[in-house]
């Protein structure tokens, strides 16, 4: 029967054929041996248990990496309807009673071979978990390197893509926070890891819809926004995007540091970019915050010249009255207006938005603090 088995194997199933000596050996033990657990077991005292599952511990474990349960059964359902065909040699008075007996057999085959590649699927689930947490840490330590993008490789991760961190609140149920975004995940077709630390969720993003220039932060907070369901209540933060896994710790420092002042904006979005939180992320202390204010903002306003450092504080000063500024500059109400147009194109912020204003004072203050002078002539 083992013999017939394998020959219909060998000429049924394609990818059998194409296996190499170890899996074909391997498939040989298995048939042989439930072919001879069925002979002893139809051989035994009448109520003796049928335990079929036997039949998969004589194969290595490997063997469900290597063959799938959908190949599995193919195997089993070929295995089955040779020793079926075999039956029909037999006396004709042993036939119903023999094909009642391999159906009932076999049933309890297919059982064994879905609970051997359950629990298979299981242990690398937990496993998968571990590594994607292992991962997920490393990035927010800043320790991220190849060896983990390696490690983020094994579980799907495309490397080469722009990345964003996204952090929030965690969920009440956190034991399947982590599953649920790979769910949305692979919904959106995006790259996603995630882990639960503590109190808060982090999850990292990756799509080539992101994009690094000027229009990626609302880039990643469109694609967070797909995600914020999974999140707990209160603010999600969403990091800068970089190029790579490699560069997501710089994603994750701004996002951490967004995500620990956030309720100091209650006013604001739900899901916001860590840019647009710099001056509460400064005021507590984020260096990086603060030199991001002075280069990108105050250092701009300075170099382009035109008064338009003086003409921005001026206006800030008189309460955002062009025609207040324009008396104390000596100068039109157009050439404020023109200068406030200007210090906008320079600097991406709006002096007539409030909470541009703010950005801009800020930046202001910060920025001749650093340089040491006091004088709206700096």
């Amino acid at each position: 029967m083992t013999t017939a088995a394998l020959s219909a194997m060998e000429e049924r199933l394609a990818w059998f054929r194409a296996l190499g000596a170890d899996e074909r050996s391997w498939i040989t033990i298995v048939a042989r041996t439930g072919i001879d657990g069925f002979v002893e077991w139809f051989a035994a005292e009448p109520g003796t248990r049928v335990n079929p599952g036997n039949m998969f511990d004589a194969a290595p474990r490997a063997l469900t990496r290597k063959i799938t349960l959908r190949q599995t059964v193919e195997l089993v359902r070929t295995t089955i309807g040779v020793v079926e065909e075999q039956i029909q040699h037999m006396p004709r008075n042993d036939r119903a009673v023999l094909s009642t007996a391999i159906m009932y057999y076999s049933r309890d085959v297919a059982f064994s071979a879905a609970e051997v590649y359950a629990r298979a699927a299981e242990q690398r689930g937990t496993w998968d978990a571990r590594l994607e947490a292992l991962v997920v840490d490393a990035v927010m330590r800043a320790e991220a390197d190849e060896t983990v993008v390696s490690r983020a490789s094994t579980l799907g991760w495309q490397a080469r893509t722009p990345v964003t961190v996204v952090v929030g609140d965690a969920p009440d149920e956190t034991s399947s926070a982590a599953e649920d975004v790979r769910r949305e995940a692979e919904r959106a077709r995006v790259n996603a890891l995630a882990a639960v630390q503590g109190e808060r969720l982090v999850v990292i993003l990756g799509s080539t819809d992101l994009g690094t220039g000027p229009g990626s932060a609302g880039a990643a907070v469109a694609l967070a926004t797909k995600f914020a369901g999974r999140f707990g209540e209160g603010s999600i933060v969403v990091g800068p995007v970089v190029e790579d896994l490699v560069d997501a710790s710089l994603s994750a420092r701004a996002a951490m540091s967004g995500h620990r002042v956030a309720t100091a904006w209650p006013e604001g979005p739900r899901v916001v970019s860590a840019v647009e939180l710099l001056p509460e992320r400064a005021l507590s202390g984020d260096g990086h915050a603060r030199r991001i204010l002075v280069n990108d903002i105050y250092q701009p306003l300075l170099a382009a010249g035109g008064d338009l450092l003086t003409t921005c504080a001026s206006f800030l000063d008189h309460g955002c009255s062009v025609e207040a500024s324009s008396r104390a500059l000596f100068v039109h109400a157009n050439t404020v207006r023109y200068r406030l147009k200007r210090i906008q194109d320079v600097t991406m912020y709006s002096p007539t938005d409030p909470r541009d204003a703010y950005v801009l004072r800020l930046a202001i203050t910060l920025g001749r603090l650093s340089a040491g002078r006091t004088s709206p002539k700096d």
